[in-house]
């Protein structure tokens, strides 16, 4: 996909401060320092758009990317930082419940896991919690050039094992610093920002 804008309109600390709108969102999830926002600035090819950090689990609000003037990205809050403290996650568990089972432009979400590891047990109340809810799910396994080549379709399928994922759902490797996967997160991410229900959205909307 060519993008032409894009931009962070907000950073939301408040279900209130959510911006309105018939966009279409897909939500970006995923343990902190697993690259997020590293995956955001490849995939948008925009430098330091998403601000990197050395210090796991900086991002405490949800952050809306507006995209070429017709979708959002939302970069939430890394899940499984234990520094951070219970108030504060406890915090931000409400904002994302909130999120996650009211937004109704939400059309998916990217869940990011470490391509070298096995999926932790966050990992994997994250997606058991997703699915619970119905949501869509999409798989980047990220850092996919520190995985030796041979061993990618082994890594893979121990994603999908431990997570037990359901057939439907796609996992992609992925790297921020080749930009491998790049193409290919694009088909699926707009698969799930254009489903049908989607599009009948922007037809009510006069788009």
């Amino acid at each position: 996909m060519k993008i032409a804008n894009a931009e962070l309109i907000i950073s939301a600390a408040k279900e209130h401060q959510f911006p309105g709108g018939v966009f279409p969102e897909l939500a970006l999830s995923g343990r902190s320092n697993v690259g997020k926002s590293s995956f955001i600035n490849t995939v948008l090819s925009r430098k330091g758009l998403a601000r990197t950090s050395q210090r796991p689990g900086k991002t405490q609000t949800l952050n809306f990317y507006f995209i070429n003037d017709r979708f959002h990205f939302v970069d939430v809050p890394g899940y499984g930082y234990a520094k951070v403290s219970k108030k504060e996650r406890e915090a931000w568990g409400r904002v994302m419940e909130a999120y996650f089972q009211k937004r109704e432009q939400l059309k998916g979400v990217v869940q990011l896991i470490d391509a070298r590891h096995k999926p932790t047990e966050d990992d994997v109340m994250m997606y058991d919690w997703l699915k619970f809810h119905q949501l869509p799910v999409l798989i980047i396994a990220t850092k996919a050039d520190k995985v030796p080549k041979g061993k990618w379709s082994k890594h893979i399928q121990q994603i999908k094992d431990v997570l037990q994922a359901e057939d439907e759902d796609t996992v992609i490797l992925f790297s921020s610093e080749t930009a491998y996967g790049k193409d290919r997160a694009w088909k699926e991410m707009t698969k799930l920002l254009y489903s049908k229900e989607t599009r009948e959205i922007k037809q009510d909307s006069g788009e």
